[in-house]
């Protein structure tokens, strides 16, 4: 008896004859992308974790110190008060930047006229660059605290204020795009049996809307988290970290409205001996934001549903 020759499934056939190309000749393709991230990033992320245990005006003068540098950095109040400064800018950011994002996505999402145009207006903001919207917020505020007789730089509450009212400006359109998408993911047929249940908008809204949209809060909760953290050119065209008051203790000047990444451009501009501290001052502040990064995915992604 013959035996019937097993017919080959020509969609299993199309896959190998593209996949055997691929797998031949990936990476000839990989190479140049992954040259260009050693070239890039790792070596020069080595190198300054090095440099951060050695003192220098250039990378080629370096001269080992081992932990001094970290020594000085815990010394240092300036790095003490941009910590605990950046870490409540993040907490209240990220509260507000998230809370109103939601709440203008839902609207957004519910069957109104004109949506689509609000979301391109709320949107806009985001194209603008830090440093120009620095600025005109400066003159905004300098504007009218002038009329009370003062001005923005003159007190960091106005400065650390200033910035919270410029960052959420600038970023809840962008994080309302993630919350509108999540919020249009949502299962019909959920809110179909939630209605047929009885259940209250409110009910709706926390026990099935928000549940289901939390992959969307997790993204939105990790980029302000680290746009806090790692917030540069807004702070710097705002207030440039003014104002300025001597630390008795340590006789040193500390910059009341400055966050950790100014501090630490401050620390390798201002002070030529100090390069080293400031390259320590980046790595414990690449650690930190690391760490925080991955904690709050941690947290977070255990309250995503599965769908």
């Amino acid at each position: 008896m013959h035996k019937k020759k097993k017919k080959r499934d020509g969609s299993a056939v199309n896959s190998q004859l593209i996949r055997r190309p691929i797998q031949r000749w990936f990476p000839l393709f990989i190479l140049p992308v992954f040259a260009c991230f050693c070239i890039g990033f790792v070596w020069p992320f080595l190198q300054g974790i090095y440099l951060s245990f050695c003192s220098f005006n250039i990378p080629k003068d370096a001269t080992w110190v081992g932990i001094a540098n970290y020594a000085k950095v815990f010394k240092d109040p300036s790095f003490a008060h941009a910590f605990w400064n950046t870490a409540a800018f993040a907490v209240v950011s990220i509260i507000i930047i998230n809370v109103f994002a939601f709440i203008v996505a839902y609207a957004l999402t519910q069957k109104m006229r004109g949506s689509n145009l609000f979301r391109t207006v709320f949107f806009m903001p985001n194209l603008i660059g830090g440093v120009v919207l620095g600025y005109i917020w400066s003159m905004i505020f300098d504007g009218i605290l002038k009329q009370y007789g003062t001005y923005l730089t003159s007190n960091a509450t106005y400065g650390f204020w200033g910035l919270v009212i410029l960052v959420s400006w600038q970023q809840i359109g962008y994080m309302m795009i993630i919350y509108i998408a999540g919020l249009q993911a949502v299962p019909s047929d959920m809110l179909e049996a939630a209605k047929i249940d009885g259940a209250t908008g409110a009910q709706t809204l926390f026990k099935v809307i928000i549940p289901n949209v939390m992959p969307s809060i997790t993204i939105c909760t990790f980029l302000t988290l680290t746009n806090g953290f790692k917030l540069f050119d807004q702070n710097l065209a705002l207030t440039g970290g003014l104002p300025q008051v001597v630390d008795k203790a340590a006789k040193m000047k500390v910059n009341m409205s400055e966050l950790l990444a100014l501090n630490i451009y401050s620390t390798y501009n201002i002070n030529k001996n100090w390069h080293g501290v400031a390259q320590a001052k980046a790595v414990i502040f690449f650690i930190l934001v690391a760490v925080l990064a991955l904690s709050q995915q941690y947290a977070t992604r255990k309250k995503e549903v599965q769908q």
